[in-house]
C-alpha cells in the first residue's frame, strides 16, 4: 500500500509540474508537451496533480477537451476503485 501511495503522489506531482512547463513554454513560444502526454499522465493516476496544475497557472481552461476530460478521467477512476475495493 505504501508504494501505492507514493506513486500516486508521484504522478499527480509529475501531471502538475507538466501543467507548469507547459504553461512557461507557451508563453515564450518554445517548444510544448503534447496535448496526449499531459493526458497520458491523467490517464496514469494524475488527475488530482492535473487539474490543480490547469487551474493554479491557468493553463488549458479555454478547452473543453482538458475542462471536460480531465475531471471525467478522474471521476471513472475514482469509480473504478470504489468497485475494486467493494468486490473483494
Amino acid at each position: 500500500m505504501k508504494y501505492v501511495i507514493m506513486y500516486v503522489i508521484a504522478i499527480n506531482l509529475m501531471a502538475f509540474l507538466a501543467m507548469y512547463i507547459d504553461k512557461k513554454k507557451a508563453q515564450k513560444g518554445k517548444w510544448r508537451i503534447k496535448e496526449s502526454t499531459l493526458f497520458m499522465l491523467v490517464l496514469l493516476g494524475g488527475g488530482i496533480g492535473g487539474i490543480a496544475g490547469m487551474y493554479t497557472f491557468r493553463h488549458k481552461t479555454q478547452k473543453m477537451q482538458f475542462v471536460i476530460g480531465f475531471p471525467a478521467i478522474l471521476i471513472i477512476e475514482i469509480i473504478c476503485i470504489i468497485i475494486f475495493l467493494t468486490t473483494k
